[in-house]
């Protein structure tokens, strides 16, 4: 399967980064930079300030692990493990598992819908959010990089360096857990927490 994250990127810019130059490493933070801010954004359920220490700590990591990089996994397989290890360290530091609740992303801009029709959707949006947050971190990371970021069991199983039945088993956890956290939403009714499996 092809990589969609290292489309954009020439080897060469890579193994030019591994002899240290600038100009190919702000290459590189160009190319990947929304997609961790995004990861990281995500797994901190909106956290800004929390995205943008990881997405900085990724790239200090990047730069100073680079030379180690043998290309024995895809470049962006690499970059997601990087991503996965700082966003669960922040996570162990900060002593708790559920990141605090800010806004609520936003709801749909829909222009037709109806102010009905757009409180709804923010409160399922706010919904699904919530549940997501409070997921334990790795099953959280592990429905995040399956069905944000789209990456195949072989390629999270590199990221989580996990095997790809552990894949497997932690969305299979995370489903469970996201179905009932989800399932007062058929009849309308706020539902208050996920209990941790």
């Amino acid at each position: 399967m092809e990589d969609p994250g290292d489309r954009g990127v020439d080897p060469a810019v890579i193994e030019s980064c591994r002899r240290g130059d600038r100009d190919a490493f702000r290459a590189l933070y160009e190319a990947y930079k929304d997609r961790v801010y995004s990861i990281a954004f995500h797994f901190f359920h909106g956290d800004a300030p929390a995205a943008h220490d990881v997405t900085q700590q990724v790239f200090l990591k990047l730069i100073n692990g680079i030379a180690r990089f043998r290309g024995d996994s895809s470049f962006s397989t690499w970059l997601y493990r990087l991503v996965v290890n700082a966003c669960l360290d922040r996570t162990r530091r900060a002593g708790t598992e559920t990141p605090a609740e800010p806004e609520v992303l936003n709801a749909y801009a829909d222009p037709v819908a109806s102010h009905e029709d757009v409180l709804n959707r923010a409160e399922v949006a706010r919904a699904v959010q919530t549940a997501l947050v409070r997921l334990p971190p790795k099953l959280r990371m592990a429905i995040l990089l399956r069905y944000f970021d789209e990456l195949s069991y072989i390629d999270m199983a590199a990221a989580l360096n996990c095997s790809v039945g552990t894949v497997a088993s932690r969305l299979s956890r995370g489903h469970r857990l996201l179905a009932r956290k989800l399932a007062s939403l058929r009849e309308g009714v706020p539902a208050k927490g996920v209990a941790k499996g």
